[in-house]
């Protein structure tokens, strides 16, 4: 693995680092695909560098590179496992523009016609379905 900056406080490094759960759907030697804890769709995920970097700004471009390749797979999964009827791609830089974990990531969400927009779920998923769409997914990505 890459040797990666990571910072203590952050959720996310701690995830990258198995110290909290998730529902990993996809992990190599750069990124982590995992289910959103506080979905706000069906099939909701994230895709994150193993590294901490705040924002697009930070992010090396090799990461960059990685993570849009893996958001794009990942968006034909959740077409392949969920049949929605669009898929949101969503990322945000900065408190202003409604980033609420500052580790760059990325959001997958499916979406049905007449859904709220909202990018953040406001109610924790449930764990064992969470596990189950990753399970989906990683196949779908196989």
């Amino acid at each position: 693995m890459a040797d990666y900056p990571t910072k203590d406080d952050c959720i996310f490094c701690k995830i990258v680092a198995g110290d909290i759960p998730a529902a990993i759907i996809h992990e190599d030697q750069h990124l982590v695909a995992f289910m959103d804890a506080f979905p706000s769709s069906e099939g909701h995920a994230l895709v994150i560098p193993r590294g901490h970097y705040e924002s697009v700004l930070d992010l090396p471009p090799e990461l960059m590179s990685a993570c849009s390749l893996m958001v794009q797979r990942l968006a034909k999964a959740a077409r392949t496992v969920f049949s929605p009827d669009g898929i949101t791609i969503l990322q945000f830089n900065g408190e202003a523009a409604g980033q609420t974990v500052f580790h760059y990531h990325q959001h997958v969400i499916p979406r049905w016609a007449g859904q709220s927009w909202s990018a953040h779920g406001k109610t924790q998923g449930d764990p064992e379905l969470l596990q189950r769409q990753a399970a989906q997914l990683r196949d779908a990505l196989k």
